[in-house]
């Protein structure tokens, strides 16, 4: 089995976007609404939209949003794979600490006996 910490991409940029409510919160209405433009991102929000900007642009470092111009106005739209990839990380170590623990179960076990 490959070891979780050796995985690429690394996941890291992916969790701490997403360790923020506001971040997580934009990826939620994009993901509900499909693309929107930083505009619409930023209406009713209540942070200012230069705040909702850099929000977006620690998402897009991630990838987990893509940016495109559309004339004056940027449009945004969830990228779900690196979602995935973060999943499939979370699987992987979730393995590795089941296989650990069965180890330990098993070496308790003849210890015991």
């Amino acid at each position: 089995m490959s070891r979780p910490e050796m995985r690429a991409p690394d996941p890291v940029p992916i969790f701490a976007a997403l360790g923020d409510p506001t971040r997580a919160g934009i990826l939620r209405r994009l993901a509900r609404e499909g693309r929107l433009s930083l505009t619409q991102l930023a209406r009713g929000a209540p942070i200012t939209r230069q705040a909702v900007s850099r929000h977006v642009a620690v998402l897009e470092a991630a990838g987990l949003v893509a940016a495109r111009r559309h004339g004056r106005e940027l449009q945004l739209t969830l990228r779900p794979a690196p979602l995935a990839e973060a999943a499939n990380w979370l699987a992987e170590v979730g393995a590795a600490w089941d296989g650990a623990l069965d180890r330990l179960a098993r070496q308790v076990e003849e210890d015991e006996g």
